[in-house]
């Protein structure tokens, strides 16, 4: 098996694994980061959204061979390290806002969320809740208001 190297949550890792392995499983199985959940495997759900170089994606639809050893993966484990705290300002939005219900959706809801966030800042703007609705993360609870109210108190304090 070839030898993947690629940075997780600030680190340096290197995993022998087939090119083809989805890099859910990578860090679930074999690096055992939890945090991104497998919900279809598919890219429908999202509840495996995760950063790639910043930027928000799903593991369980890229094969590891298509990571290169400059990628930098953030999962939610390693999210407060981007700010330099102990939580993330979007994570501490969603336990004011008692956001979770069976909590299994929430990583990925958070990740995709920061991510939203710092792509409408990068352009000047503010988020409005039409940028909110164009995250298309699943939640099975339908905890969907508490999820507006906390991206919107997250971004306020990012």
């Amino acid at each position: 098996m070839p030898p993947h190297t690629f940075k997780v949550n600030g680190r340096p890792v290197t995993v022998d694994v087939e090119d083809d392995v989805r890099l859910l499983w990578v860090l679930r199985d074999l690096l055992k980061i939890t945090g991104p959940k497998y919900g279809c495997g598919i890219n429908v759900c999202k509840a495996c959204t995760s950063h790639i170089n910043g930027r928000a994606f799903n593991p369980c639809s890229v094969p590891v061979g298509q990571i290169r050893p400059t990628d930098e993966i953030t999962t939610i484990e390693g999210l407060p390290e981007t700010v330099g705290a102990d939580l993330h300002p979007m994570q501490e939005a969603w336990i004011d806002r008692d956001v979770p219900q069976c909590g299994y959706c929430q990583p990925g809801q958070i990740m995709a969320a920061v991510d939203l966030v710092k792509k409408v800042k990068a352009d000047g703007g503010a988020i409005t809740d039409d940028d909110i609705d164009g995250i298309r993360n699943m939640c099975a609870c339908g905890t969907y208001s508490r999820i507006r109210e906390a991206i919107k108190q997250g971004a306020a304090n990012m």
